[in-house]
């Protein structure tokens, strides 16, 4: 079977997320391959390549589309090749991520370290960054390492450090992705559009001060206060609550709490003239 070559992938263009490409060499199993679309995409990648997988219809299998959960598309457009030296085409900087110490190659670096250099390459246009994984039994043979610029680890625990094949993609996607985005002046936290609740505003003196007179009549309403015998209790309550400056939100949820104590207080003790 002839197999898509990828010289005109999406991989191509300025955007660099877009000139960043997952290599799986040989995977075996579909829903790695479809954890390994859903991994990329939640972190803004989208260029999956796949090198001489176990099943030549992976891509449509049922565990991968299933896994992949609304990463389909990805999927549909991920590339096979015959080659890890074809997937590597048009990279200029090539990761080879392993669990093993390898006594070949360039000098290791962990994920971190990969990703910033791959972004301080990317903010050329003309790089493209490719990050190797092996397959699920045995990792990248030591020639797959060899067409690879660097190694990289996941500084995992050494007593168990063996990832799953699309955990570890997920990792790396995620410290590429962090690592970039300086480069696309994204915002790496949710944007609320401007929009302001005015309930987390910074409640006032005087609304706190009115609360806490509330607060201590509930506790006295429940018998945790005696009035007569305060003790340090209400100083103490007072300055707990002022110290968290409290926003308008919580002192009206507070005060509402007032009131169903003193409520149920009363309905408890109907006689009770308080």
């Amino acid at each position: 079977m002839t197999l898509p070559v990828s010289s005109d992938s999406p991989a191509n263009g300025p955007d660099p997320f877009a000139r960043v490409r997952f290599i799986m060499v040989s995977p075996s199993h579909p829903g790695n391959v479809g954890s390994a679309a859903r991994a990329i995409k939640t972190m803004g990648f989208h260029d999956l390549h796949l090198v001489a997988p176990a099943d030549p219809d992976v891509l449509s299998h049922p565990d991968a589309q299933a896994l992949a959960s609304g990463a389909t598309d990805i999927l549909e457009q991920a590339v096979l090749h015959d080659s890890l030296a074809d997937a590597l085409g048009p990279t200029t900087l090539a990761f080879a991520l392993t669990a093993r110490a390898r006594a070949l190659g360039a000098p290791p670096c962990d994920i971190r370290e990969a990703a910033v250099q791959s972004a301080a390459v990317l903010a050329s246009p003309a790089s493209q960054v490719a990050i190797v994984l092996g397959t699920e039994r045995s990792g990248l043979s030591n020639e797959d390492i060899l067409l690879c610029q660097q190694i990289c680890h996941i500084p995992a625990n050494p007593e168990y450090s063996s990832l799953n094949v699309s955990q570890a993609l997920q990792l790396a996607a995620w410290e590429m992705r962090y690592a970039l985005l300086p480069l696309t002046h994204q915002a790496r936290l949710p944007d609320t559009h401007g929009r302001h609740d005015p309930g987390t505003d910074p409640a006032s003196s005087s609304r706190v001060q009115a609360m806490l007179d509330h607060f201590e009549q509930a506790l006295v309403a429940v018998e945790f206060l005696d009035p007569q015998h305060p003790k340090k209790l209400v100083p103490r309550m007072r300055q707990m609550w002022t110290r968290n400056c409290l926003s308008a939100d919580e002192v009206d949820m507070m005060r509402g709490l007032c009131t169903a104590m003193i409520r149920t207080a009363r309905l408890a003790h109907p006689q009770d003239p308080a």
